[in-house]
């Protein structure tokens, strides 16, 4: 079975770019890499849902904290066999955006911390779907105004994508940095890494890349006691 790592961040934070320095860093050692992004807006009928509703469709459903995690959440539990495959099939699946992404936005749109809506998330996800829980996470951080920045250079390039509900409120995007940092704190899930992307180019991305790589491979080897405890900053 391959280790499943799950890249987090906000909007415009660069997952993306990671995911792809960290499959390149994967297979630099021989390993075998597999990647799937979340929400699958074009793959399935919940995602596509909840895509419409931060657009403004389906009346009050974007409103409800509960409805849209409810809606991604079904997203993931309808990939769960995809994953388990990929899983199996591959030493490293790389994930971008999951289950605490859910935590974080929800948790931040209704002004909480890491308490009731969290445990809600875990308990829906993990337990009642059984979506597959990763075995490491990454949060790419940057300053919320960088991200913000990114989503609105993204929407000029790209005429026909607007920013989401979520993406286009940078108090939300702020309070939900937050949220991320105290996940990290916890340890919610599972071991987290951070990846501070300043984008200082190429060579360093490689460099922190190959960082976190190392690192996660050697706590998904390790006993459960030191992974537990190896979280790092790169």
């Amino acid at each position: 079975m391959g280790v499943m790592v799950a890249v987090e961040g906000l909007d415009g934070a660069g997952k993306a770019t990671v995911v792809v320095a960290l499959r390149r860093a994967v297979e630099a050692r021989g390993a075998t890499a597999a990647t799937i992004a979340f929400p699958r807006y074009d793959d399935d009928v919940h995602a596509a849902l909840a895509g419409e509703a931060l657009h403004g469709a389906h009346g009050d459903t974007a409103a409800s904290v509960h409805a849209m995690s409810l809606l991604f959440a079904l997203d993931r539990r309808a990939a769960a066999g995809t994953l388990e495959g990929l899983r199996a099939e591959h030493d490293v699946l790389l994930v971008d955006r999951y289950v605490a992404s859910n935590a974080a936005y929800g948790s931040a749109r209704l002004h909480q911390g890491i308490g009731e809506f969290a445990r809600w998330v875990h308990d829906t996800e993990v337990v009642r779907f059984r979506v597959p829980a990763p075995d490491a996470q990454v949060l790419v951080r940057v300053p919320p105004a960088t991200a913000a920045d990114r989503v609105r250079s993204r929407a000029a390039e790209h005429p026909d994508r607007d920013p989401d509900g979520f993406e286009a409120d940078a108090e939300l995007q702020a309070r939900c940095a937050e949220v991320y940092d105290q996940l990290v704190t916890e340890r919610w899930l599972s071991p987290w890494w951070v990846f501070e992307n300043r984008h200082t180019g190429d060579a360093a991305l490689t460099r922190t890349a190959d960082a976190v790589v190392d690192a996660v491979l050697r706590a998904a080897s390790a006993p459960e006691s030191s992974v537990r405890s190896d979280t790092i900053e790169t």
